[in-house]
């Protein structure tokens, strides 16, 4: 029975790409008001797993999957359920800074407009929250009206991370969203996802195990496609139960 007390749930699930087999028999969760770390090598699931959540492997035509994903207990690949409604409560960050090439403004308020906004006055609001929760506001309050492409590669992901929030979702995925930063940068965003989980569940894939110590609560060790390990971060950190979860996070393997 679904606890709808964790967001997302995943039960059995397995995948494929044609006859390729990228995810064996995963089953966990993921605790509300939390961040949960997917660690593992290039290669072993990671990035499958996370945009089996919110369905964007169902933009390749060869994906096939088994098993059930639940979000607060209902079955997102059931017939006839909405992929935008799942989009719009599940928002993503990407590996790369996207911004739209369009103005600082309108990549906050494009979502908000989709979904139905149109007063101006509630768009502002919008904007100035998003931008506040992702620490990004002070720096650009005056400049709403430039590119977003002009920002800086640490300020574009912010901005990445502002739009994401814009439609309000409560678990938020994000794919290695520091990896092309410089450390700088990469800290902000870092400092950025531990604030955030006082109000979202936050799913993110790193291959920095590091990172997923620092920032984590509870981490998902992947190997070959296989959940080898799922605990609290600190436990694993310490003791982590299987010899190759300690492979990996020693640098033997990976």
């Amino acid at each position: 029975m679904a606890d709808i007390s964790h967001n997302i749930e995943i039960h059995n699930l397995s995948t494929w790409f044609g006859s390729k087999k990228i995810l064996r028999d995963i089953t966990c969760y993921f605790k509300d008001n939390s961040v949960t770390a997917i660690m593992g090598p290039s290669g072993c699931g990671k990035s499958t797993l996370l945009r089996t959540l919110n369905r964007l492997n169902d933009l390749v035509p060869s994906f096939r999957r088994e098993g059930v994903v639940l979000f607060r207990g209902e079955d997102i690949y059931k017939p006839g359920s909405s992929v935008y409604e799942l989009r719009k409560r599940i928002g993503m960050v990407f590996q790369k800074p996207n911004p739209f090439p369009m103005s600082i403004r309108d990549n906050i308020a494009y979502g908000p407009k989709l979904h139905g906004i149109k007063d101006d006055n509630d768009l502002d609001k919008i904007v100035e929250d998003s931008l506040k929760r992702a620490a990004l506001w002070d720096e650009v309050k005056d400049e709403l009206d430039q590119p977003a492409p002009n920002l800086s590669g640490g300020q574009q992901q912010r901005l990445c991370i502002a739009r994401a929030l814009s439609v309000d979702p409560p678990v938020l995925l994000m794919d290695e969203p520091v990896s092309s930063l410089d450390p700088l940068s990469a800290g902000k965003i870092e400092e950025l996802i531990v604030e955030l989980k006082k109000d979202y569940t936050i799913i993110l894939v790193t291959h920095n195990v590091q990172q997923a110590f620092r920032v984590s609560d509870q981490a998902a060790f992947l190997y070959l496609g296989e959940l080898v390990e799922f605990d609290s971060t600190k436990k694993i950190a310490i003791a982590p139960q299987d010899e190759r979860t300690e492979a990996f996070i020693t640098g033997r393997i990976g």
